[in-house]
């Protein structure tokens, strides 16, 4: 971040401070500890020089984040209630009195996971040069003294720390998630929910105590066309955001922005091909960018057979499925299986960590499975795999899941049959269900109600 002042509009080099604002009730406490400073501060202080920094250019980018960081929080509720809290498999289960209104997820359109997980991922990655750029514009306040000079200021600061805290604390656990680099040693899903939550309320805190000035200073002269030959300090604010002692300028407010937005543009552009087929080879920065081999079936996995421990002798000829409902209960080879009414769709198969990809499936509705053992409405259907072991080697679909014309336990992909790492001898694929439900490797159904 550049670290350029100007001399005019906010004091000259050799200017003294101005003073700063009076101070509320306890007065008495500010004074004392503005009379006790610690060590450093002063230096601190003005070595902060810069004369981009003031209300305006923070409010820039306070309204940039307003309109996109809501976004992030809705879709990633959206996908906490995709997973399921009413069937007890969403992350975390218990969430005590946090637990939002939640309804079943629909199937249609068939593209609604891969949009708002896709949205939360790709937002939450190309916002973080904005988010940066946004801390380096407030970050004198984190070190101002005395830390507060009025109880409502007190209240600003935490909500600035929680703020902070939390947007950092979402965004590299985030981040080390898609990679899946898991290094934090704690469960992901826990966190980042709470940590959701705790960043939300400061969200709202903040914006409710800084909106009006936030207003106020993009009502007020704009910056973007001023050259850096002529960039200077704005006026002395109330938040002290402008230097108390600026220097010359090395980069524009305009330069600022465009840096910001430079960055957001291109890790956009080396993300959106998580989500995109044709733009695949483009997302440079993530795990699940390249091809998984060529052909049919060369598209993303997360989960491998050989990682699942599924072996060949369980996908082999000697494989069953079993369905049951009730005291009904039939069993199916692939071949009877692939004796039955086939069904083909193009659905999308999409992921947590934000990764997507569609592809055409083939196999046998749920809903005439389901038929075959006389539960031609049910409530839901309790869907287990070969795998032993994981969070998700087993899921609970609703009845509009199961009865949707298009959900299948798919026995082949774009023609041929389904690889061992791809679900072989059959998976769940059903219309806008996060991937991990999209069960892999099935060996039994039980259909409920």
């Amino acid at each position: 971040m550049p670290t350029d002042a100007a001399t005019a509009g906010g004091g000259g080099s050799d200017a003294p401070p101005p003073p700063g604002p009076g101070y509320a009730a306890p007065a008495r406490l500010w004074r004392a500890l503005d009379r006790r400073r610690p060590p450093g501060v002063d230096a601190v202080d003005r070595s902060w020089r810069s004369p981009v920094r003031g209300p305006w250019l923070t409010s820039v980018l306070g309204a940039a984040l307003l309109v996109t960081l809501p976004l992030v929080i809705v879709t990633g509720l959206l996908d906490w209630i995709a997973y399921g809290p009413r069937l007890g498999q969403a992350f975390p289960r218990d969430v005590g009195w946090l637990h939002p209104p939640v309804f079943d997820w629909p199937t249609r359109p068939v593209w609604l996971f891969r949009l708002t997980q896709g949205l939360h991922v790709t937002l939450g990655i190309v916002l973080v040069p904005v988010v940066l750029t946004k801390l380096w514009s407030v970050v004198p306040k984190l070190f101002a003294w005395p830390p507060a000079r009025s109880l409502a200021q007190v209240l600003e600061r935490l909500s600035l720390l929680l703020l902070v805290g939390g947007i950092l604390f979402q965004s590299a656990t985030g981040l080390l998630n898609v990679q899946y680099a898991y290094l934090f040693g704690f469960d992901f899903y826990t966190a980042h929910w709470y940590g959701a939550w705790v960043f939300t309320v400061a969200l709202v805190v903040h914006v409710t105590i800084k909106l009006p000035r936030l207003v106020t200073a993009l009502r007020g002269p704009g910056f973007a066309r001023t050259p850096v030959a002529r960039t200077r300090a704005e006026p002395r604010d109330p938040d002290g955001l402008v230097a108390r002692r600026p220097g010359p300028a090395t980069m524009s407010r305009r330069g600022v922005l465009a840096l910001a937005g430079g960055g957001a543009l291109l890790l956009a552009a080396l993300t959106v091909g998580q989500s995109a087929d044709a733009l695949r080879r483009t997302a440079l920065l993530l795990p699940r960018s390249r091809r998984m081999g060529d052909g049919p079936t060369g598209f993303p996995v997360n989960r491998t057979a050989a990682a699942a421990g599924v072996t060949p002798e369980q996908t082999g000829a000697g494989w069953r499925l079993t369905l049951r409902a009730g005291d009904r209960t039939r069993t199916l080879d692939r071949a009877r299986l692939l004796a039955l009414p086939q069904h083909t769709a193009t659905l999308p198969i999409a992921c947590v960590e934000g990764w997507s990809t569609s592809q055409t499936w083939t196999g046998v509705r749920l809903r005439d499975l389901a038929a075959l053992v006389g539960a031609d409405a049910p409530a839901v259907a309790r869907v287990r795999s070969l795998e032993r072991s994981g969070q998700f080697n087993r899921a609970t679909l609703h009845g509009g899941q199961v009865t949707d014309p298009d959900a299948l336990l798919a026995l082949r992909v774009n023609g041929v049959d389904l690889s061992p790492d791809h679900g072989f001898p059959a998976r769940v694929v059903v219309p806008a269900l996060p991937g991990v439900h999209c069960t892999k490797w099935v060996e039994e159904i039980v259909f409920d109600g």
